[in-house]
């Protein structure tokens, strides 16, 4: 957002140059960003907390900036000559048709009209309505001044009529619109909800289908604009405008947020809106922009404004302890300073009884964001300055004490980083689609979602993964390797868990350098066998996370999610138990997602890995006597897979096994379809002597038959 230091001076006297009210201003929270140009063209770049709509234009950093520097706020006085001989030639009118009238009647002379009817059918969404006419004005380019201003904060000047609401809105924050009154059909104004499939055409052109759910002013007979975000394209302000009516009002912000958001209109009035804007603002806002339409294209002001007010939206006031000041803040706060801070920023303070130490402060109706006795602290602190407070610290008498899986979640963070991966945070919301693609967990939905791509709290990490390789592949960054861990949401047996989970992702090129020093990977072989030989350099790194757990027993299926890649993923048990799946993302989601490569992605259950605990470190003397390998050549069926072969060998319970691996596999040629070959090393060791041939011809001979058991037929 601009603002304009030499604008926000004509509120405020300041003594101090452009570039020291920037830096004072940011030390209060209203932080300038950048500056740029120059004199009476200097431009603020602010940065204003989505919570402070009041300082979201000049006047209300002019407010700050008074209160910053202790000085006084200059007031607005818009009820100027063209106000006051409006105000009389009405006053004459009605005494004159009043002493001419036989029965003392009022007779209507041709510019006293009555006031124009508004009519509100939604008072709980529109409680304060105001509206102000003009007649017989003229619509022309506005004065240099005000097209100039507009044009440092990047607003395109349209007209004398647009320009007045749009300078208004920069310079106290209020959102007004004006109608060429000739084109409202009935004379009367209705503010109701929309019917299902009711069109208006706004401002940028656009034909919009509205439903039951949006609020709209509408004349007669149809809608004339969207309450709070635009304007309507029949009704706008033409070079043919010569009666105008002004619109100032007060809408639900929910509403306006759900609309704007709908129709996808974010504009300077519903920004205001959403977060709420001044309610005491209707009528001032009127008769400024009343005033420079006035002053620019000349016309009559036609009776006072018509001020539809359903219910008040007055603040409760809010109890300030100076004791709680004191306890916060520390003791070196006076009384008196403290009324200064407050009521520079427009708030009343009432003591609560003689000599009390306790006051209720009334909070003024640009401050809506004020609702407790620490935001009001906050105010204090702030506007003092943080920096004029002594540095101390709480008293604390505990010791820094460790999370009950820190080691662990240590360990795991470690072996990530020296595997060549970078620690990444992803947002912890997604969206619908992505939580049923990734998970079958019940979801946890946000009450305000900041859009519908993030509208759920996540319950897995892969989506969250995914879009941060995709994020850096369209940056060229290819070889990326990320790991997060954190925690996923999800609705368990009526109740909120969010168990810890480890996501690893990795791109193709990656992976692909992740292959052991010497390995070299053919890349003649074509895409396939690249893709295979990665997922299973991807399978060792998550096979070295693992290894820092004590299972016994690991093991491998292919149960895993439909967004894998059915040939290149597996599942991960550790003594049974569950842990993790890896692989390749399946073709499908990774069209889906517009990822320019294979991406390789793994997650792991933490909540599981931390009931097993780490394995604990033991040391053993290298063996006195020299390991043995034997060789075994098989055929099986492509039904049969490694982790079966894997399990029968270990269930023969050799003491002497060291390892059995799987060395080479071979299909076709002499090799029936269906079936492949696989050759086995088996590696013996004894800790109590050299192993003889007679011993491992009856261990090879176990194992032999185990093979044969599981229908695999020894090749000589």
């Amino acid at each position: 957002m601009k603002i304009s230091p030499q604008w926000v001076r004509e509120f405020v006297e300041l003594a101090v140059d452009d570039r020291r009210l920037a830096e004072d201003l940011t030390g209060v929270g209203i932080a300038v960003e950048g500056i740029s140009g120059s004199g009476a063209d200097t431009v603020f770049e602010m940065e204003i907390g989505t919570n402070r709509p009041d300082a979201m234009n000049h006047y209300g950093v002019a407010r700050e900036a008074a209160a910053i520097y202790d000085l006084p706020l200059k007031q607005f006085s818009v009820l100027g000559s063209q106000f006051s001989v409006a105000s009389q030639k009405l006053a004459s009118a009605a005494k004159a048709a009043s002493s001419s009238s036989p029965h003392g009647t009022t007779e209507v002379v041709p510019f006293l009209v009555p006031p124009f009817p508004i009519v509100v059918e939604e008072p709980a969404l529109c409680p304060r309505f105001s509206a102000r006419i003009i007649r017989g004005t003229r619509v022309k380019p506005s004065p240099a001044k005000i097209a100039h201003r507009l044009a440092l904060l990047d607003q395109r000047p349209i007209s004398n009529a647009v320009d007045a609401t749009n300078y208004v809105l920069w310079e106290i924050g209020k959102p007004t619109h004006v109608f060429d009154m000739d084109l409202l059909e009935g004379g009367k104004l209705i503010i109701r909800k929309a019917e299902n499939g009711e069109k208006l055409k706004t401002l940028d052109g656009v034909e919009r289908t509205l439903s039951s759910e949006d609020l709209v002013v509408a004349d007669a007979r149809k809608p004339v604009g969207l309450a709070g975000v635009m304007g309507g394209f029949d009704t706008m302000i033409t070079d043919k405008t010569r009666n105008i009516l002004i619109e100032s009002a007060w809408w639900d912000p929910v509403t306006v947020r759900k609309s704007s958001r709908r129709h996808g209109l974010h504009t300077d009035a519903s920004h205001r809106f959403e977060r709420g804007a001044d309610f005491e603002s209707t009528i001032l806002s009127c008769d400024l922009v009343a005033a420079m339409i006035l002053e620019s294209g000349g016309g009559e002001l036609v009776g006072d404004a018509v001020d539809v007010v359903s219910r008040r939206l007055d603040q409760a006031p809010v109890v300030l302890r100076l004791s709680e000041v004191h306890r916060i803040l520390g003791g070196n706060l006076s009384t008196g300073q403290i009324f200064r801070v407050l009521k520079s920023l427009g708030f009343t303070l009432i003591p609560e009884g003689q000599g009390t130490a306790e006051f209720r402060v009334q909070i003024p109706s640009w401050r809506l964001d004020v609702e407790r006795e620490i935001d009001l602290i906050e105010e204090i602190a702030r506007l003092h300055g943080y920096d004029k407070f002594e540095n101390t610290l709480p008293a604390y008498s505990g010791a820094v004490v460790d999370l009950p899986n820190a080691a662990a979640d240590a360990t795991l963070r470690t072996r990530a980083l020296a595997l060549g991966y970078d620690e990444a945070v992803s947002l912890t919301f997604i969206s619908h689609a992505d939580a049923e693609k990734f998970s079958s967990a019940a979801v946890l939905e946000l009450e305000n979602p900041l859009s519908e791509e993030a509208s759920v709290m996540r319950t897995s990490m892969a989506p969250g993964m995914l879009d941060m390789l995709a994020w850096n592949l369209n940056r060229d960054s290819e070889n990326v390797r990320l790991f997060e861990m954190g925690r996923v949401y999800e609705m368990s047996g009526g109740e909120r868990a969010e168990p810890a989970r480890l996501c690893l992702g990795a791109t193709l090129v990656s992976v692909k350098r992740s292959l052991p020093a010497g390995a070299v990977l053919d890349v003649s072989k074509g895409e396939q066998a690249v893709a295979a030989e990665t997922f299973r350099s991807f399978k060792g790194d998550v096979e070295n996370l693992l290894a820092a757990f004590a299972s016994t027993d690991p093991s491998f299926d292919r149960e895993t999610a439909e967004y894998f890649h059915p040939g290149r993923s597996a599942r991960v048990l550790l003594d049974g138990v569950v842990v993790a799946q890896f692989g390749q993302i399946a073709e499908g989601v990774k069209a889906q997602r517009k990822l320019r490569q294979d991406v390789f992605l793994a997650e792991i259950d933490l909540v599981r890995l931390h009931a097993i605990g780490l394995r604990t470190e033991r040391f053993a003397a290298l063996g006195k006597y020299p390991a043995v390998e034997r060789d075994f050549s098989f055929v099986f069926s492509d039904e049969v897979e490694f982790e079966a072969m894997r399990r029968a060998v270990r269930g023969l319970g050799l003491d002497v096994l060291r390892s059995f691996t799987p060395i080479e596999i071979f299909r076709g040629g002499a090799i029936g379809a269906g079936k492949y070959s696989i050759l086995l090393r088996a590696r013996l060791l004894s800790d109590e002597g050299t192993l003889r041939d007679e011993q491992i011809a009856v261990w090879s001979a176990k194992i032999v038959a185990t093979l044969q058991g599981l229908g695999g037929v020894q090749r000589a």
